[in-house]
């Protein structure tokens, strides 16, 4: 119902703020995601199995690294139109959004930022269109919302280094063909290297069990004495600003996806409840149901506006990595707020497969927890308003 009739929410004409490139850009990809996505996407989630096939077809449509120049095999589009290709993805779901989002802004992004020439050449063009799949290794076992406490090592062996530890929660990490690794090296100081599939000790083990991003291949990075390359490493980049730097771009991109889950849960809503007939008239005529419709929109608009000003001061280079927190923060709580209200308007039907309420929302409860957890998010933001840290 949603994905033939969908009426993209917009109450304060926000389109006009687009350009006509960026709403040729949407469409295009919302085109695709009820074409390639809806139709199946709800069975790959009760499979918990990934759609691989939509990988390539990502690489066709320029979703992976939008912002990259051309000539890494980019479209060199701005951040608005990196935002509006989230917004539409995770209309389809999060797993889809977190696979074109991981490939952007965690691997694409710090090898186009950090990286050597001979490494953008040799990576990017490959990852723009889906023929390498990338990964993104930062979080570790004991070490979450801490990264400084990482355990992972590398040790300068004279030509190459040897890297030893863990990561975990890593999103493509089972089919993933390079991860770009932040590990310690013997100064303690943390750095950025390139690990291939194929290097002896370098193990990628699948995730199992999820009830969240269940159509997300989601797994470890293990590096067992796996030598590396010097080549591999990022030359410049040192410390946590590198992985940070990353995050920033992934949050902006996340900021922007949820809108399109609560757009999805909003719409869904409002059509049932225009049909669904209870007491002799619509759900719609009941003031419960419209409090709850009126207060979605509300929030979905306010993140909208939120989102497109981000976006400019992203365009400007001027967006502050706390003003990306607030944003991540607000939104993710704010589709998850909205596809549980969405749910009740539907009652027991909100539940069920063919509305998907309960598929976003369960997906949400992971986002609002990665790349920065909802009370991280909001340390960051009193520390930025404060000049107080809360973290130690």
């Amino acid at each position: 119902m949603a994905t033939i009739r969908y009426n993209a929410p917009d109450y304060y004409q926000v389109d006009e703020l687009l350009t006509d490139e960026h709403k040729l850009i949407r469409g295009s990809v919302r085109d695709w995601v009820n074409r390639a996505v809806m139709p199946e996407i709800d069975d790959y989630n009760h499979r918990h199995e990934f759609p691989v096939h939509v990988v390539k077809e990502l690489g066709e449509l320029g979703a992976f690294g939008p912002y990259i120049p051309e000539k890494y095999g980019g479209a060199g589009l701005d951040q608005i139109s990196y935002g509006l290709i989230m917004q539409e993805l995770e209309r389809g779901d999060s797993s889809i959004r977190s696979l074109a989002s991981v490939q952007s802004s965690l691997v694409m992004y710090p090898i186009y930022k950090f990286g050597t020439e001979a490494q953008r050449m040799k990576y990017l063009p490959k990852l723009a269109t889906g023929e390498m799949i990338g990964a993104f290794g930062l979080t570790e076992p004991n070490h979450g919302s801490d990264p400084g406490g990482m355990l992972s090592r590398i040790t300068d062996a004279g030509d190459h280094y040897i890297l030893n530890g863990a990561k975990m929660w890593i999103t493509n990490s089972p089919i993933c063909h390079v991860a770009v690794v932040w590990a310690k090296d013997d100064a303690g100081v943390v750095r950025g290297l390139l690990v291939e599939r194929g290097m002896e000790g370098f193990t990628t083990p699948e995730t199992h069990k999820k009830w969240s991003l269940r159509s997300s291949s989601t797994g470890e990075l293990v590096f067992d004495n796996v030598k590396v390359p010097k080549e591999n490493l990022f030359p410049d980049i040192k410390g946590l600003k590198g992985p940070l730097t990353c995050l920033s771009s992934a949050r902006y991109g996340i900021a922007w996806g949820v809108i399109g889950a609560a757009m999805d849960c909003y719409d869904t809503a409002l059509q049932y409840s225009l049909e669904r007939k209870q007491f002799g008239k619509p759900l719609a005529g009941f003031q419960l149901t419209q409090k709850k419709l009126a207060e979605i929109i509300t929030e979905i608009t306010k993140a909208q506006l939120l989102t497109w000003r981000l976006g400019v001061l992203r365009n400007e280079d001027r967006a502050t990595p706390a003003q990306i927190s607030m944003a991540k923060r607000n939104n993710v709580k704010m589709a998850l707020d909205t596809a549980r209200e969405s749910r009740q308007i539907l009652g027991a039907m909100g539940i069920t497969g063919d509305f998907p309420m309960m598929r976003h929302m369960m997906n949400l409860e992971s986002v609002i927890t990665y790349e920065g957890t909802h009370d991280i998010h909001l340390l960051i933001t009193g520390n930025d308003i404060t000049g107080e840290s809360a973290f130690t």
